[in-house]
């Protein structure tokens, strides 16, 4: 019998809450910005918020924090949405900040009326000066002993487009010696004339972040806000608010962000190399976003399983992508059909089957019996990897090489005879003679081989565009590096492959399906695939060669 998995510190405030009676069920939500793509990151956050809410028979509601007309889109709204979806999420209701644009307002004019906020006419320099330092206080701004009457009539005069961008802010009046620096008089609304996905040109006056959060929460009664641990210093700021507003007191958590090895997770860095052409687009199967990983055939269940198994933790820390990709392969290896493919194909002849006979033989598509068998032709002629002949036999060569036997795929031991050179040297043909009697699954030859290989026909073969793909950053941790963080990309983090072969099976394929291209790793289909040519992505390696490269050098 296994251990029960012990609860995280999270579950533990939940179950502490529901069994004192605090709340009859709980509430969370996930409250990304639509101002790019989720990332890997973002998969923490979603399965924590969610997973919660099923747990604990909860909801989760979707709210999209459009607090900034400058930098969102509706092209972000849908991706995100179709993220959550794959990842194996729905959730109980969707909301915008910007619904709440008009609530947000009559909260800022109560904080206004209680003598709790004015209008600062400062610049963003001069208040950044006047903020004072960690260990020094801030001084008052000459703004901030306005009266209420005059700062309702200002306030109103930002809300209906008196001022540009940056002549006037509402901030909130607290403390301007404060120990804590975002308790010094913060800004909780600005002007911006910018289009909004939403609300159109309805306002020119938009709440900060940390005005529209909380207070978002409070309107959709969120019991546990949960958040990475760089927004702990906004808690209080949180707590003050929703006090001084008196309206439902939900309350904020906090857990370490997920950071990843060999990628950075800042989403104005990703749209840098977006914006650059250092990578195609958001869905790049290097980038670390969930369209990405979707891309390149990681599946929803091993990126789910990922985040289970790093937990949720109070301090940071630096994840290793292998463990991702080793979630990845347990995945895979359970689901993903066998085939072959031959990525830098080399002829070979088998001077004795034959000429003109095709063979269906039957290959088992996997591990697991559900995933059934298939039939493949084998011909007189075939094509193998070149990597896997070797003109002089080196010491525990296994594979072909002059005089020696390998078994071809759930086909025939076959022995190399001889083989043919252009003028540069190139092996252009390996002549071959196979054993009647060691077909695979009815071999009584009597040979014993200690090498496969795999191999497509010749005659039925398909031809197909491979993309083989390894870590964007050559660095472990690009972000903390000196520099622009661009200098540390990986130059080999592509490689295309264009005259790659493949079995026909793989021409009925589907871009749901996942495949192993025999000793090759893991692949799937790319969006880019036309009738004429299929394009494969691969997805991960059958094992981690990389970091045993990094422990090399």
């Amino acid at each position: 019998m296994s251990e029960e998995k012990s609860l995280n510190f999270i579950e533990e405030i939940i179950e502490t809450d529901l069994n004192e009676g605090k709340y009859k069920s709980i509430i969370t939500r996930f409250p990304p910005e639509p101002n790019g793509y989720l990332h890997i990151g973002h998969s923490k956050s979603i399965c924590l918020n969610f997973g919660l809410a099923k747990k604990y028979g909860g909801s989760t509601n979707l709210r999209f924090d459009d607090t900034n007309p400058v930098t969102e889109d509706t092209e972000y709204v849908e991706s995100i949405k179709d993220d959550i979806k794959w990842l194996g999420f729905e959730w109980s209701n969707e909301f915008y900040a910007s619904d709440y644009f008009d609530t947000l307002f009559e909260y800022a004019v109560k904080l206004i009326n209680k003598g709790l906020a004015y209008v600062d006419d400062s610049t963003s320099e001069e208040i950044a000066t006047l903020k004072g330092t960690p260990t020094e206080p801030g001084k008052d701004s000459i703004y901030r002993s306005r009266s209420i009457e005059e700062n309702i009539t200002l306030f109103n005069e930002m809300k209906e487009g008196k001022y540009k961008d940056g002549e006037k802010v509402l901030r909130a009046k607290i403390d301007m010696a404060h120990t804590n620096m975002l308790m010094r008089d913060p800004i909780i609304y600005r002007i911006k004339h910018a289009h909004h996905h939403r609300t159109g040109d309805k306002w020119c006056i938009y709440p900060m972040y940390d005005f529209a959060h909380g207070q978002s929460d409070s309107i959709e009664n969120i019991t546990h806000s949960i958040c990475t641990l760089e927004f702990i210093p906004h808690r209080e700021l949180y707590d003050w608010l929703i006090e001084q507003l008196e309206i439902f007191p939900s309350h904020q958590y906090e857990f370490a962000r997920l950071n990843m090895t060999y990628t950075v997770m800042s989403k104005r860095k990703l749209l840098q190399l977006v914006n650059d052409g250092h990578v195609s687009g958001w869905d790049d199967p290097r980038m670390p976003t969930i369209s990405g990983f979707r891309r390149k055939g990681y599946t929803p269940l091993s990126i789910r399983n990922f985040c289970d198994k790093i937990g949720v933790a109070k301090r940071e820390n630096l994840i290793d992508l292998s463990l991702l990709e080793f979630c990845l392969r347990e995945d895979l290896n359970m689901t993903a059909k066998r085939v072959m493919a031959v990525l830098d194909p080399v002829k070979l002849i088998i001077t004795n089957y034959e000429e003109g006979k095709t063979e269906m033989l039957t290959s088992e598509n996997g591990p697991d019996e559900s995933l059934g068998h298939r039939s493949i032709p084998f011909d007189r002629e075939l094509w193998i990897e070149r990597e896997d002949f070797m003109e002089e036999a080196a010491k525990k060569w296994f594979r072909l090489a002059p005089g020696a036997m390998v078994r071809l795929k759930s086909a025939y031991i076959v022995k190399c005879d001889s083989f043919d050179k252009d003028n540069n040297g190139n092996i252009t043909a390996i002549h071959c003679t196979y054993i009647p009697e060691s077909k695979s699954g009815q071999d009584t030859s009597g040979i014993s081989v200690k090498g496969t290989i795999h191999w497509v026909s010749v005659q039925h073969a398909a031809t197909a565009e491979v993309r083989l793909y390894d870590r964007l950053f050559k660095s472990e941790n690009p972000a903390a590096e000196e520099g622009d963080f661009k200098e540390y990309m990986n130059p080999d983090s592509l490689h295309i492959i264009n005259n790659a072969v493949i079995e026909p099976s793989l021409l009925s394929a589907n871009f749901d399906d996942r495949f192993q291209f025999i000793r090759k790793g893991y692949f799937c289909i790319d969006k880019d695939s036309t009738a004429e040519k299929l394009v494969f992505n691969r997805t991960v390696t059958l094992k981690d060669a990389w970091s045993k490269e990094v422990k090399k050098g």
